[in-house]
């Protein structure tokens, strides 16, 4: 009895570079903010919230390299929080974070990230190719 063939999804260059963009940019801020840890209150100054949000971004960008749905949804939750927290630090922060944020959602809801993530076309349809 021969088994069905693997589906074979071929990951989007869009979503790598995402992907590895949220890895690289959670790990630099992980370092960058290690030493704020060592505070005598870490917890009044926010540091190991700071180093969870971090963590968020590195989980998100290393799952989306795996295909997974989710992970794509808590990439963009991660740079929608960023909009969010950058209107109280000024315009300029607001647009780029707005603009990331449009963009970042653009690239990991187009069709083929998608079908990458598994929410494309049903299988058999006259349009999978």
């Amino acid at each position: 009895m021969t088994e069905p063939p693997a589906v074979v999804r071929n990951r989007p260059l869009a979503v790598t570079i995402i992907g590895w963009v949220y890895i690289l940019t959670g790990a630099a801020g992980l370092l960058y903010h290690a030493s704020d840890l060592l505070s005598p209150h870490p917890f009044r100054f926010d540091a190991v919230g700071v180093e969870a949000i971090r963590l968020v971004a590195i989980v998100s960008g290393a799952f989306m390299l795996r295909g997974r749905d989710w992970a794509r949804w808590l990439a963009l939750a991660w740079i929608a929080c960023h909009v969010v927290l950058s209107a109280f630090h000024g315009w300029p922060q607001f647009a780029v974070h707005a603009v990331l944020c449009a963009a970042i959602a653009f690239f990991l809801f187009r069709p083929n990230a998608a079908q990458y993530f598994g929410r494309g076309l049903p299988r058999g349809s006259p349009s999978e190719s």
